[in-house]
């Protein structure tokens, strides 16, 4: 196993991140996708808690066409690590961020005229004539034009000698449930500017309006490019969406056993008394609670130790869970713990946690937090 930078902790819980099945999981989806079609792969959030840098890495390797962010930060980080893919920032800029953008080679999206000139003026000053998205709102009402009001900010990007318009996008609102009605609405709204721009001679590189939930139950909808985050990382936007046979998580997050106390009869565990020993036990503790980023539980949920499930006993801490052994033959001190992944035939998967926090699977995985190490696992000695 190799290491980053981040991984050097001596902390006895910490994020693996399992980089050989990242690139495993991205020659399926290689191999899955239609031919001529192109990924964009997003790694907001460092990658969903998995470490930007890392992730896009692999993604360029894998051969995505492009990488994506939320921030301008985020971005900056990447090129400081002398990530050079293309990378598009989501969203809106301010002033600031816009001469960043330019500075930096990112692409950013102007979605009204006032930025489209404003970011024109810059690239102009600069001598630079440089590639611009616009976002089509089709009904998630988040950011981006009003898809009947879009033509004529497409008009002005085009009028920009300093512009490229490279990619015209929308995002849908609900991709990944079985019902897809809302959805088509979306994509039939979205055909109706391509349409339109079709007939005023407008034409770009990208037209991308695919999430992973998209691209696995919408294959009408693939158009040139597809914006994947969490589906090379092996995880499924719902249960219910298409599967990848082979495609596996990259993530597990473990623990060593720090304590074992022996219970009596009557005993309480942890704060707000919640779990009361009816006869004679043992309990493990782990280092690692809500603070760290696993869902504040009281009595809910299951660790795997040795390969079996042990159940959480009690209220868990910011920085400590306490769970029953007995289940387990002889468990000891400094013993390896599974929060979040397989050991042996068993598997806790995201799913399963998010159940535990009443919200999705896109919240556990980024609410790993940062004082959890990163441990690049590669048996190609790149780490990360």
């Amino acid at each position: 196993m190799t290491t980053s930078p981040e991984s050097t902790s001596s902390r006895p819980a910490w994020v693996e991140i399992d980089l050989d099945q990242l690139r495993r999981n991205f020659e399926i989806i290689r191999a899955d996708r239609p031919k001529g079609l192109q990924f964009c792969v997003v790694v907001k959030d460092q990658a969903y808690g998995h470490g930007a840098v890392a992730v896009a890495n692999v993604a360029v390797e894998a051969g995505a066409a492009c990488l994506a962010v939320a921030t301008v930060d985020e971005a900056l980080e990447l090129r400081q690590h002398d990530v050079t893919a293309p990378i598009l920032v989501f969203g809106e800029r301010t002033p600031e961020e816009l001469r960043l953008c330019l500075e930096h080679d990112l692409t950013c999206f102007v979605n009204d005229e006032a930025t489209v000139r404003a970011y024109a003026r810059l690239a102009a000053n600069a001598n630079r004539r440089v590639p611009v998205h616009v976002e089509v709102d089709t009904g998630l009402s988040r950011y981006g034009v009003r898809w009947t009001q879009a033509l004529p900010v497409l008009r002005c990007v085009r009028e920009q000698p300093a512009l490229e318009l490279e990619g015209v996008m929308s995002h849908f609102a609900m991709s990944d449930e079985l019902d897809k009605s809302f959805a088509l609405e979306q994509l039939q709204r979205f055909q109706q500017v391509l349409q339109e721009m079709a007939r005023d001679g407008i034409q770009v590189k990208w037209r991308h309006m695919c999430n992973t939930g998209g691209y696995l139950d919408l294959p009408q909808a693939h158009f040139d490019l597809v914006r994947v985050g969490i589906l090379p990382l092996g995880v499924y936007p719902s249960q219910v969406c298409r599967r990848i046979p082979g495609l596996k998580p990259v993530m597990s997050v473990k623990t060593r056993i720090a304590a074992l106390k022996t219970l009596e009869p009557g005993d309480y565990v942890g704060y707000g008394m919640r779990y009361q020993a009816e006869k004679r036990s043992t309990i493990a503790v782990l280092p690692v609670g809500y603070g760290d980023g696993y869902p504040r539980v009281r009595n809910q949920g299951h660790v795997l130790i040795q390969g079996k499930r042990a159940p959480i006993v009690g209220g868990n801490a910011m920085d400590a869970t306490m769970v029953d052994v007995g289940g387990t033959a002889g468990a000891w001190k400094w013993q390896e713990v599974v929060l979040l992944g397989a050991q042996g035939d068993a598997e806790i998967d995201v799913h399963e946690i998010a159940r535990l926090g009443n919200t999705v699977s896109y919240d556990i995985l980024t609410g790993w937090r940062w004082r959890l190490p990163r441990r690049y696992k590669t048996g190609e000695g790149t780490g990360a």
